[in-house]
């Protein structure tokens, strides 16, 4: 896995917002990509993909997209973009996808996927990326991006073979706005700045949007706080995230609107929460640290209470 190899085939697993819309950026530059789908599969294979986009509106009148993994075959690389509430299913799923020089690219929230695709398929095959954009979508076969785009990309293990540049600059050819960091693990931390308070808050007071969050009184004071314990277990695993990148965080949200967080939706639809891997994981890396994080704790009981209460 060491030489740089040139991808041909991508295949989409998770082909919901974030999968749709990076992988519809891909086809629609022309590249090879087919998409794994479930429910979508009958109304995309029919109608196509639809993505209304602040980037400019498009629409794949035809898409290469399969029901099961062993009807797409093996490809070059796969994109990872299900909810990390499915990784039981990584095993069953991906191993049809791969040949010996199969990269993977998941594109997941939180912590812990890396390690374990790495565990199971090989460390060398494994890249994170870091999706910073506001997207959902709103029907079958119907995607929304609303902002950003911007999509980070990191080596689980770095081998200095050029991989990772060739991987981003096959990326920014298909349309989309990407770029390396030397560091995943750092890159993690920076995005759970965002995602640990905005995410959890929004289960937390009862499925709301980002400019419910902001308005509530004494709420943006509680994100700060949250930002700051997350901006503090970085710092003791080495990584300095700055001040400066926390206000940029408040800034970007508040030009967001009303946005509607993926763990928000998923708990107002009835659908399982990524509870784990947002939130449980970074808290048990707080604690191995021996960082003291109550913010994150009371968060964390308070989601696991909504849980509860609706029955999940």
């Amino acid at each position: 896995m060491g030489s740089t190899r040139e991808i041909k085939r991508v295949a989409i697993v998770g082909a919901g917002a974030v999968g749709g819309y990076y992988g519809a950026r891909l086809a629609q530059s022309g590249m090879d990509v087919s998409f794994l789908l479930r429910s979508d599969y009958a109304h995309v294979r029919s109608h196509g993909l639809v993505v209304e986009s602040v980037a400019g509106d498009f629409e794949l009148a035809e898409v290469q997209c399969a029901e099961s993994a062993e009807a797409i075959g093996p490809v070059d690389c796969v994109m990872v973009a299900w909810k990390a509430t499915s990784n039981r299913h990584y095993e069953k799923v991906i191993r049809p996808l791969l040949h010996a020089h199969s990269m993977i690219l998941t594109l997941q929230n939180g912590l812990g996927n890396v390690e374990e695709l790495g565990r199971i398929f090989g460390a060398e095959r494994i890249f994170g990326g870091l999706c910073f954009v506001c997207i959902n979508r709103v029907g079958p076969g119907r995607i929304s991006h609303t902002a950003s785009g911007l999509m980070r990309v990191g080596e689980y293990c770095p081998d200095g073979s050029g991989r990772l540049r060739y991987l981003v600059a096959l990326l920014r050819g298909g349309g989309i706005d990407c770029h390396a960091v030397e560091n995943l693990e750092e890159a993690q931390w920076m995005k759970l700045v965002w995602n640990i308070p905005f995410n959890g808050l929004a289960i937390a007071e009862g499925g709301v949007d980002t400019r419910v969050l902001l308005e509530a009184p004494g709420v943006e004071t509680r994100i700060r706080r949250i930002m700051k314990e997350v901006q503090a277990v970085a710092s003791a695993l080495g990584y300095c995230i700055a001040d400066v990148f926390l206000e940029k965080q408040m800034a970007m949200t508040r030009l967001m609107d009303a946005y509607r967080p993926s763990s928000m939706i998923d708990y107002v639809e009835g659908r399982e929460v990524e509870v784990d891997a947002i939130w449980r994981e970074p808290l048990r890396r707080a604690q191995r640290l021996g960082v003291e994080v109550p913010e994150i704790e009371g968060l964390l009981a308070e989601i696991e209470l909504r849980l509860e209460q609706r029955g999940n």
